[in-house]
Order: structure tokens, then sequence, then C-alpha cells
């Protein structure tokens, strides 16, 4: 008996590749940063980035069992989450932090919203901006490989100041972002920068690391070019050419706003969400520009240093508008040859 053929409607392609798997790669890309955060400050920046994984894997658990829905974590999305809100936090922070932090990138802003891929901005930022409701836990930062190390299974105790008071005054640091902002250059060696030897939030200080992670995720084909290409090169261009220090084209500065901060970080790991970035090649393109343009914008004229989590985040509620007006025409549709009639 001769089997029959079932043809269904475009499009035909298969791909083996799932959600499971994405998030696989960029948990991946993502260890690099990890190894290099312990590293840097110690096994404390394990153990907050522990805390954040397993309390956005009990957020979505218990968030699915209440609303009677089938239970989600094993798509490997609340790891991402929980990773990337630990990067994008001081090592110094109270662990609780980290699990407000959780509650409410998990809760509120992606299970409210309907689950994975229905969230309108991307969970870890949307979590940061609103921790800054703690600023000085916020913005304290340490020292890399500062001695005696920070304890790994209690609390810093901090002081108004936000000095961590059980340990010297010199492992509470500046990042180089608020030199930058007074319109100086920052002491800290550019290649210090670029390498990770400098104070900031845990998954962002080391460039290089995260270039490594961001090069295998462009690999695997997990994300395009296009994004962190035009977001690193609209920041690189802007304060290049318009420099704080004063003048114009001054190569130094433009290094130094590269390496600080979470430029790097959000341009790989952030802004490439697939949930809330365009989804056409073109829109890609203007997003990114839009991001390094809102980045150095808030960087210059905010009262915080740092923004490119917040130029994520405006950019986030208009990748809709952005896909409409760059989605491609249908084939013989406005390109000056009119099909039915053959004109």
């Amino acid at each position: 008996m001769a089997q029959r053929l079932l043809v269904n409607s475009s499009p035909h392609y298969r791909s083996g590749e799932t959600t499971k798997t994405v998030m696989s790669d960029v948990v991946i890309a993502m260890l690099p940063i990890l190894v290099g955060a312990v590293i840097f400050f110690g096994f404390r920046a394990l153990t907050l980035t522990l805390v954040s994984v397993g309390a956005c894997l009990a957020f979505e658990t218990l968030f699915c069992k209440i609303a009677k829905k089938k239970n989600t974590i094993f798509d490997g999305s609340a790891i991402v989450t929980g990773m990337l809100l630990a990067f994008n936090l001081p090592v110094a922070v109270p662990y609780w932090l980290a699990v407000v932090g959780a509650f409410f990138a998990i809760v509120v802003v992606k299970m409210l919203f309907g689950g994975l891929g229905k969230n309108i901005v991307n969970p870890a930022l949307a979590a940061r901006a609103f921790l800054f409701s703690w600023p000085t836990l916020m913005t304290t930062y340490v020292k890399p490989f500062v001695s005696p190390a920070l304890p790994i299974f209690s609390d810093p105790i901090f002081t108004n100041g936000g000095q961590v008071s059980d340990y010297i005054d010199s492992i509470s640091t500046a990042t180089p972002l608020k030199a930058l902002k007074a319109g100086v250059l920052s002491d800290v060696d550019v290649m210090d920068m670029f390498i990770g030897n400098t104070g900031g939030c845990i998954g962002e200080v080391s460039a290089a690391l995260i270039l490594l992670g961001g090069i295998y995720l462009l690999c695997r084909k997990v994300i395009t070019w296009h994004i962190p290409v035009t977001y690193i090169g609209t920041v690189a261009l802007v304060t290049f050419i318009f420099p704080l220090t004063g003048g114009h084209f001054d190569f130094e500065f433009m290094l130094q706003s590269l390496f600080s901060g979470g430029l790097f970080l959000a341009a790989f790991f952030m802004a490439t969400d697939y949930t809330t970035s365009p989804a056409t090649p073109k829109g890609r393109v203007i997003f990114g520009i839009c991001c390094g343009l809102l980045t150095v914008f808030l960087r210059y004229y905010s009262g915080y240093p740092e923004g490119a989590s917040y130029s994520i985040l405006l950019m986030n509620m208009l990748v809709l508008p952005l896909d409409r007006l760059t989605k491609p025409r249908r084939y013989g549709i406005g390109g000056g040859y009119h099909v039915e009639s053959g004109k």
C-alpha cells in the first residue's frame, strides 16, 4: 500500500533549536563571567548568584502552582534571569536584596504578563531598576582582590555613608563612570577595565570575559551582530566626538566609556533578549543605535552615571512599532510591478 504524502502550508523550515537549548547556550556564555566574578570578588559572588537563581526558580514554581499552570522552570529562562540579575548587583549587597529582585523580575515583570515571550521589558533589568529603591546598597561597590574578603554566609553591615563597617574603608570604591561623568579621566588603567580589575557590579566589570561570551553566542547563532555592534559602536562614536573632558576626539575618554559600567553586558546579553528586541534586522540596527544614544545621553545628563539599563528598558517599549515599521514587504507588493495586471 502506497504511503500518502501530507503537504501542509508553509513555512516548512524545521530546526532542533528550542527555548531550552537557547537558554543553555546563554548560560554557557555567562559561565566565564561568573568565574571572573569569583576571581575578582571572591566566593560571595558565587553564593549571591546561586541565591538569585534559586529565588527565581522558586518564585516561578510557586506562581505556576498557585495559578494551576504547568511548571515552566525547565525551559531555563528563570536561570538566565537569575544570573543576569546577580550580574547587575554589587557583591556586597545583602542576600535578601537579590531575593526581592528575583520576586519582582519573575512574578511582576514575567509571570503576571503571561510568562516567557509575553513580558514587555527585560525582567532582570526591570528588577535592577526597582532595586534602586535601596540606592546605598546598589551603589556600594567593592574593589577586586580586597583583603579581608567579604563574608560568604552572612551579610555585610553598612554605615549611613555606604561603607562596609566591618571592613577597612578602602573596600568601598567609586566606579570609573563617576569620574567620567565629572569630566575627568579615571585613574584606573584602560587595560584593567578591559580585564575586570576595577570596581562595579559582579558581572559587568570584565569586558574581555563578556566579549568572550558574546562571541560564543554569535558563533552559536543565538544572537546576531546587529544590536551589539550598533549599540557599542554608537557609544564609541558619540563619546569620541563629544567627550565630557572638553574639546573633541578624545580616544582615551571613549575607551574608558566603553570598558566601564555595564555597556558590554547590556549589549550582548540583555539588549539581545528575543522577547524584548526587534525581530527584523533593520529594527535591530535602529534599536541598537537608539540604545547607544540614550545610554550616552543618560550618562551625561542624568543624576546616575550609568545609562545602559534604562536605555534598554525605554527601547523595550518601542519594539512593536519598530517591528511594524521595518517588516519586509510581501513579494509582489509595492515593487513597481502590479501582479494582477502585469503592468
